[in-house]
């Protein structure tokens, strides 16, 4: 899959992440229901790890990868390999998950999620940074020490997803890029500016965007009467590339079964939108 992806293009590569799909969740998923494709899942980092031997040119990233729900430590080392086997294409992308079972799975207090997710991005600047390392907060201790091997890029992109307004005060201080959405257009418009406004606030330059689009067939977010689900899609990459997002996924696991149909209907998307 990555192979040919790479043949037809494509520029980036991505994995998700589902630690537990609880029978009866606590908290309902987004919008409704989770889908039945989300209860099985790799790792995403071992997919990526597979994708980084089949490829050479695009780029490689976990949208998302709950970080509160890892030991950051093992997270750095992780990454650090990756980037390290890919040779510097690697972008890590974080997010919080709406799962309060994932949580209760690995004994995290879901109170300490924000907080937790800081202290890794902390703990990840440390470990990636020159030795000897070390770091001292709130939820992890360690001590002076070396930590090899460090990632092929000097700074290893951090992408940030979320929608709220603590999310976009993360993002904008914190974060190299944000996990954008697919949103309706004005919507996504009012998402970019709130994260340009924080970024500012906080002295720093622009924040990238990899927008991630999950489209169902009958509901892509500008559909125009008369026209077929590509071409709806592509022309809402289109006014979102208008707005100055460079980077955008589409995500395809929701309206395929197998591998040929999802690289038949993303070379369909590509070429539509390439002409």
């Amino acid at each position: 899959m990555a192979a040919e992806a790479e043949a037809l293009g494509f520029e980036s590569l991505w994995a998700g992440e589902r630690v537990h799909a609880a029978t009866a969740p606590s908290t309902p998923y987004p919008g409704g229901t989770m889908p039945e494709q989300f209860r099985s899942g790799l790792d995403p980092l071992l997919v990526l790890a597979l994708a980084a031997n089949a490829t050479t040119r695009p780029r490689l990233g976990t949208s998302t990868l709950s970080a509160p729900l890892h030991p950051p430590i093992h997270l750095a080392r992780s990454f650090a390999g990756l980037d390290r086997l890919s040779r510097g294409r690697v972008i890590a992308g974080f997010g919080l998950s709406w799962s309060r079972d994932e949580y209760d799975a690995v004994a995290v207090p879901w109170r300490e999620r924000g907080a937790r997710l800081d202290e890794t991005l902390d703990v990840l600047a440390s470990l990636w940074a020159a030795d000897p390392v070390r770091h001292s907060g709130k939820f992890w201790t360690i001590s002076p020490g070396d930590f090899q091997p460090k990632p092929v890029q000097q700074h290893l992109p951090i992408y940030l997803g979320g929608l709220s307004p603590a999310a976009f005060r993360r993002i904008g201080r914190r974060a190299d890029g944000w996990l954008g959405v697919a949103l309706p257009v004005q919507a996504l418009r009012g998402a970019l500016t709130s994260i340009a406004d924080q970024a500012r606030e906080a002295g720093r330059g622009p924040i990238a965007t990899a927008l991630r689009i999950n489209p169902v067939v009958q509901a892509i977010p500008t559909a125009t009467p008369g026209t077929g689900p590509v071409e709806q899609l592509v022309g809402y990459l289109r006014e979102v590339a208008e707005l100055g997002v460079a980077d955008a996924f589409v995500d395809l696991q929701f309206t395929t079964s197998t591998p040929a149909e999802l690289l038949d209907l993303a070379a369909r998307i590509r070429n539509s939108f390439n002409t």
